[in-house]
């Protein structure tokens, strides 16, 4: 089995509840992007420890707190029995848009005044393997506080937000100081916004479509829509996803004609993310070339089906003893990776990562 812990019990956290269940209970779960990355597949993952900061959470069994509010995820497995362990409390830090605990109870964080757990001491107890932080948006100091006590504890960790801790070459040094594996940061969906829209972008560049201008508008309505409402915590998601965009292209846009970022809540979408992408570009003898779309999505499991194979094959690098951060995998799965790379060549190298650890 792999053992993990979660950071952070919420849509994202349970729809890789949901996953794992029914793929214990099936052999297998649908969409999966890899079947079996070595010798393990969805039902060999087991959660042995999990944080939250929300009272409605907060020492619940994880059955119970991945279906409490503010959660609003697609539910496609009720029944999580097979996972038992209890939520702990992590630390608030900065965890908490102040403009969250003025919400509604649906949308609202309410923070529980139960006292903070040793997380060092609780992924040492619990034997966690590997850490997936799902911490929200904006939530500097405490992702690093919970990459520190991966490095105290010697688990290794998945970043799936915004903070920059395996494209921070200090975080990552420490990381493979401690002979530990990392991946990160801010996770790629399946099939969303950012890789589409990079997708695109390359398709104009090979093309010789020169882009002018473009920009990828998004609206939700989960906890994550509402609290990025707070736009003093955007910056890094607004440069990762651009950075993301950005880096399949021969010459870089101007900054002024490139608009890609978490643009709007719409409270009655709740895990239903929309994006709407459009690119203006010029042709042969400057032609005018304008493209538009829309793509629709249920947000959390989009993004589980990466988590499940980036927890995978940070247990590849595990057993064969590889530390830092794994780079094909970090650019296969991630919007800022350590080193980005067009998502072909990355999916390449992390076919030969797998094929070569397998």
């Amino acid at each position: 089995m792999i053992r993990i812990a979660i950071a952070g019990v919420g849509n994202c956290a349970s729809s890789l509840l949901q996953s794992i269940a029914v793929a214990r209970r099936n052999g297998t779960v649908s969409g999966l992007i890899r079947e079996r990355i070595g010798p393990w597949g969805a039902a060999d993952i087991e959660v042995v420890a999990a944080f939250d900061i929300d009272k409605r959470k907060v020492g619940l069994p994880l059955s119970q707190a991945a279906f409490a509010e503010p959660n609003c995820t697609w539910v496609f497995e009720r029944d999580l029995s097979v996972h038992t362990t209890t939520v702990c409390m992590g630390p608030v830090l900065d965890g908490i848009a102040p403009h969250m605990l003025e919400e509604t109870e649906e949308r609202g964080f309410r923070p529980s005044d139960a006292e903070p757990v040793d997380v060092a001491e609780v992924l040492r107890a619990s034997d966690a393997e590997i850490l997936v932080c799902y911490l929200p948006v904006g939530s500097e100091l405490a992702v690093q506080h919970y990459a520190q006590a991966c490095l105290d504890a010697g688990v290794a960790l998945v970043n799936c937000v915004p903070v920059f801790i395996a494209s921070n070459p200090e975080w990552e040094a420490r990381f493979r100081k401690a002979g530990l594996p990392l991946v990160g940061d801010d996770i790629k969906s399946q099939l969303g916004a950012t890789i589409v829209h990079r997708m695109l972008a390359w398709l104009f560049d090979m093309r010789g479509i020169r882009i002018d201008r473009t920009y990828q508008l998004n609206t939700g309505g989960n906890t994550d829509f509402r609290n990025m409402l707070a736009r003093e915590r955007l910056e890094s998601k607004k440069k990762s996803k651009t950075a993301s965009v950005q880096s399949m292209l021969g010459e870089p846009i101007p900054a002024g004609n490139v608009h890609i970022g978490p643009s709007d809540y719409v409270h009655w979408q709740e895990d239903n993310k929309v994006c709407f992408i459009r690119m203006e570009g010029r042709g042969l003898g400057d032609a005018p070339v304008e493209l538009e779309m829309r793509l629709s999505v249920q947000d959390s499991p989009n993004s589980a089906g990466v988590v499940l194979d980036a927890i995978r094959c940070i247990k590849l690098a595990l057993a064969g003893g590889f530390s830092g951060a794994l780079l094909p995998v970090c650019a296969a799965y991630m919007k800022s990776p350590p080193q980005q790379m067009h998502d072909l060549e990355s999916r390449q190298q992390c076919d030969a990562f797998i094929s070569k650890f397998s």
